[in-house]
């Protein structure tokens, strides 16, 4: 695969941070918290809450031990061969696949600074 750096690659950029609590309760309280910060009204999910695309804050204990980063890319598939080439694992576990069976999203395995990473189809 070329060279270059995945940025530039595969218009990888950070599509938001996760944030895990210990209960629906709290992650409701730190997305408000969000909403007097940033005036971003809460969307909940059935796992989380989203602060429009910048943060999510899980109902629960969720991957990485501080939360994770979710990273978007423009070819999921392109952008995982790319990694693997370097020596990065995946959670294979962890994928979650498009209507068509493309890749949509997959965690690292390894974290960094105690955040699970996942790469996720984006623009």
């Amino acid at each position: 695969m070329g060279e270059g750096n995945p940025v530039e690659l595969f218009n990888m950029h950070v599509a938001h941070v996760g944030i895990n609590a210990k209960d629906p309760h709290e992650a409701q309280r730190i997305a408000k918290q969000f909403e007097l910060l940033l005036g971003l009204t809460p969307r909940e999910t059935p796992i989380s809450f989203f602060s429009d695309t910048l943060v999510e804050t899980m109902k629960q204990n969720g991957r990485g031990e501080h939360g994770h980063i979710g990273l978007a890319v423009n070819d999921t598939a392109a952008a995982e061969a790319w990694l693997r080439e370097r020596g990065v694992e995946f959670i294979e576990e962890s994928r979650v696949l498009n209507e068509d069976g493309s890749t949509f999203l997959i965690y690292l395995k390894d974290q960094i600074g105690g955040f699970a990473i996942h790469l996720s189809q984006g623009k």
